[in-house]
């Protein structure tokens, strides 16, 4: 089969296809053969050993999959196969063929194409994670989301809507925030043009926000920790900025408000039946329609390194897909 290796640390143009052997599975697992690969951020920092992970040389980047059960390993059960599934992989996912384990495995929701099933796990995982469990979104509260055209960003803004929220998104650029439109937001801020908090003080006449979702960090953390209004929360995503912000403590102390942590992956680890029932939710939701993966480019495995360069160029909306030879006509 073939596979998009990682043999050193470095930028994306150090990945090359390669034929390497079917992976077989062991206890708990399974063989899916791929049909999609979705392309996130986490991929972009483990290829150059900034990842909390650090597999072995050599190894695929690719966090979640979408394709068709091929082998089931030994004590799986609720699988068959054949089976259509989605799966969070941490890595591997760059490949024609991939190992997962059963207990991150879900159907695919009825409906749903392998491409926008790569798109899915993840982002939603991760802000459906944040928003629920962390943040314990209230109807009739305010969100803001910043990077809201990113994977995680859109998600977040098609969830909060979802649970009642008003949704503020924040991006940088005019058509970045259209999407953010289409897909529910109620106000934008263009925070490349814009003073972040200025407009969060006016769109909130000047009450401030109850949730953050921060999946950015950089300069635009401490502005919307001021803005945040008394009981908010500020959700820590990530640092797709590069830069990991130091803020005031006493900010917190003085607004009430609470800045909490969200690793959507260690959840998935530590309370694997809450995440079930998430997934489940999840699925619920994409079935019904309420959901809309936006997927906005499609790139053949042997173009993963130029997928992966786009993503770090801040070029993408929504999420890009890998697609193997199977899932071409």
């Amino acid at each position: 089969m073939k596979a998009v290796l990682c043999r050193a640390f470095g930028p994306p143009s150090v990945l090359r296809v390669e034929d390497v052997p079917s992976p077989r599975p062991g206890a708990g697992r399974i063989v899916i053969a791929t049909r999609a690969c979705g392309v996130n951020f986490p991929d972009t920092l483990i290829i150059q050993g900034r990842y909390q992970f650090k597999p072995d040389f050599p190894f695929s980047p690719g966090g979640e999959v979408a394709g068709v059960v091929k082998e089931l390993g030994e004590g799986v059960t609720g699988l068959r196969i054949g089976d259509r599934v989605i799966a969070a992989t941490t890595h591997g996912g760059y490949a024609e063929e991939v190992v997962a384990e059963a207990s991150r495995t879900i159907p695919m929701p009825e409906g749903m194409d392998f491409e926008s099933a790569a798109a899915f796990v993840l982002t939603y995982g991760t802000s459906h994670h944040a928003l629920k469990d962390r943040a314990r979104l209230q109807p009739g509260e305010t969100l803001l989301v910043l990077g809201a055209a990113g994977g995680v960003g859109l998600a977040a803004v098609e969830l909060g809507k979802l649970m009642g929220a008003r949704v503020i998104a924040a991006a940088s650029s005019p058509d970045k925030l259209a999407v953010c439109r289409a897909h529910g937001a109620d106000e934008v801020i263009d925070y490349a043009r814009e003073d972040l908090r200025a407009r969060i003080k006016e769109l909130t006449e000047g009450r401030g926000v109850d949730v953050v979702y921060d999946p950015v960090g950089g300069d635009y953390s401490e502005p919307a920790l001021r803005g945040m209004a008394w009981n908010g929360r500020f959700l820590v995503v990530g640092f797709a900025a590069g830069a990991i912000p130091s803020l005031p403590l006493n900010l917190p102390l003085l607004k009430g408000c609470a800045v909490v942590g969200v690793f959507w992956g260690g959840f998935t680890r530590n309370e694997p039946e809450r995440n079930r029932e998430n997934l489940a939710e999840l699925g619920r939701w994409a079935a019904a329609g309420e959901l809309r993966p936006h997927v906005s480019a499609r790139y053949p495995l042997e173009r993963a390194a130029d997928a992966l360069q786009a993503l770090m160029d801040r070029q993408v909306r929504g999420k890009v897909v890998l697609v193997t030879d199977a899932a071409r006509p």
